[in-house]
């Protein structure tokens, strides 16, 4: 059981620091493209001729193999972890743009009207009540892009020693150690589930009631009963 941990000294990290450096690697391009995401849409929902070609550009840029990203990021950015997020957070953008758009589409136009009678502008109605509104279409979209971009980190292996726990997939093949890519594997998938997890029940859903167990109230006895039973009274 220990071969499964027992981390090639080539890699420069332990099983946990793998599992940190491969966090990192994902998270932050889907953090990035968040931010990129939140005023692109909006855009393409104020000037509805503009979402067709982002949208366009946008799937272009999915089609695009992250080696070919590799190839042309590496003159500028070396073999360092920035040419593997470029390329992610582009990734992101592909899904967090739709979902966006879609989620703030889809706040009633009585709501918008009335949230502008209040005398809320542009900027305050998209933040405080476009948005709120849009969190299911928005924690859809984030999930897929977070997923995604989990999987997407170990592609960075082929530019050396950047892909977090895809790294051990090269290094199974290299030292003939299947179980190095069954670590790699069965962790990548842990990590995508935990981390789906704590994206709708923890951060982004708050809110949500936690049910908690409630004691049954005693039931008080009738005052009508009661007089009937006591004459007296």
């Amino acid at each position: 059981m220990s071969g499964f941990f027992d981390i090639p000294s080539d890699l420069q990290h332990s099983y946990f620091g793998l599992i940190g450096l491969h966090l990192r690697e994902a998270l932050l391009p889907v953090l990035a493209g968040l931010v990129l995401a939140l005023p692109l849409a909006q855009l393409c929902v104020r000037l509805r001729w503009l979402y067709p070609p982002v949208l366009w550009v946008t799937t272009v840029i999915y089609a695009i193999p992250s080696l070919a990203f590799f190839v042309v990021l590496i003159d500028y950015t070396g073999l360092s972890e920035i040419t593997v997020m470029i390329p992610l957070t582009l990734y992101s953008l592909v899904v967090l743009v739709p979902a966006i758009v879609d989620g703030v589409r889809s706040v009633p136009q009585e709501t918008l009207a009335a949230a502008t009678a209040m005398g809320f502008g542009p900027v305050r109605r998209y933040v405080q009540v476009q948005l709120p509104i849009a969190v299911p279409a928005i924690i859809a979209g984030l999930r897929v892009a977070t997923v995604s971009s989990i999987s997407l980190v170990s592609v960075g292996t082929l530019i050396g020693n950047q892909g977090a726990l895809g790294n051990l997939l090269a290094d199974a093949m290299f030292y003939h150690r299947p179980e190095l890519a069954v670590t790699s594997v069965v962790t990548t998938a842990v990590l995508a589930v935990l981390v789906d997890a704590l994206l709708v029940r923890v951060l982004l859903t708050p809110w949500m009631p936690r049910r908690t167990p409630t004691k049954p109230k005693a039931e008080q006895p009738d005052p009508a009963a009661l007089a009937l039973k006591d004459p007296a009274r």
